[in-house]
């Protein structure tokens, strides 16, 4: 995952360790965190079952507390984009969220990533305000968007 977000100009860059609290247990009461992965089947051309996995092609992250929801990350590797991988994660996402009495998603986007803007426009979004200086790496403000579930 840290590997195809450096692949990836726009992505917003965490660290490491920002990664690997994803798979740190919480409390579900207060507070879920998902992560979808999209990946290749594995490469090795055998009859037998691989325990070796594809490559991660997409991935998702995102957090749940109460019925607020926010995407936190999401990712396509260049090869993938324009396939409707990124609108399935989003669905898949937005299918989670309702099922797990959702109410409202929300995320930040880079203003200079138009691509993303309009996906999340065409997945219904509203662009509903701005955070000054909110990514580094390079500095630049991000566009909020909100979608009532």
């Amino acid at each position: 995952m840290i590997e195809l977000e450096h692949q990836s100009p726009a992505a917003a860059h965490w660290s490491r360790q920002q990664y690997e609290s994803l798979f740190a247990r919480s409390d579900p009461q207060f507070s879920r965190r998902f992560i979808l992965v999209v990946e290749t089947a594995s490469e090795m051309q055998s009859e037998k079952a691989s325990s070796e996995p594809g490559r991660i092609l997409a991935f998702l992250a995102a957090h749940g507390i109460d019925q607020e929801w926010e995407l936190e990350n999401i990712v396509v590797a260049e090869q993938s984009r324009r396939h409707g991988i990124g609108s399935r994660l989003i669905n898949e996402l937005i299918d989670l969220a309702r099922a797990n009495d959702g109410r409202r998603m929300f995320l930040e986007v880079r203003e200079s990533n138009y691509v993303a803007r309009a996906l999340y426009r065409r997945m219904g979004f509203a662009e509903t305000g701005s955070r000054v200086d909110y990514y580094s790496d390079p500095s630049e403000d991000a566009i909020v968007y909100r979608l009532s579930l």
